[in-house]
């Protein structure tokens, strides 16, 4: 599972011209579920993104996480982030996992984002979306599950 999270003021995803989800400050959310992803992936990488000390104190650094914020989420599916890019010049996404499942996963990351307080708004499943982003900074941070698992070098 791979998430990219952009820092914004403001965010919004529309579906045939329709807004279906809005956010003011907080964090816009690409997540890309991966075939063999589970619902711990989606719980750790939701709590990760939660924690993610990617906002600004008073003395202007990264001491604060969307919990101390209040921040809010917009949360769109997107299985292009499993791109796999090493051959030719058409990405292929067999890693992406199957709509059923991914969809399924992405409702557990934001059903574990609002477990821990925060407003989440998210876009419409295997539709063509419109997602708008006003991106603070700019601050984009990747997470992946993968490296999550990974312990650190020392």
């Amino acid at each position: 599972m791979k998430a990219v999270l952009q820092r914004v003021t403001r965010a919004s995803v529309a579906v045939d011209g329709n807004v279906v989800g809005a956010i003011g400050r907080g964090l816009a959310v690409l997540l890309g579920v991966a075939q063999g992803d589970t619902s711990d992936d989606s719980r750790r990488l939701a709590q990760k993104a939660a924690e993610m000390r990617i906002f600004e104190d008073a003395d202007g650094r990264f001491n604060l996480s969307l919990l101390d914020t209040g921040g809010e989420a917009l949360v769109v599916s997107q299985f292009t982030l499993l791109a796999d890019t090493r051959r030719g010049r058409r990405p292929s996404f067999t890693d992406a996992a199957p709509p059923k499942e991914a969809e399924s996963l992405v409702r557990e990351f934001e059903d574990a984002l609002r477990g821990l307080g925060v407003s989440v708004a998210s876009g419409r499943f295997g539709a063509h979306m419109q997602v708008e982003i006003a991106n603070d900074g700019p601050v984009t941070i990747i997470l992946d599950t993968a490296e999550l698992q990974r312990p650190r070098p020392a």
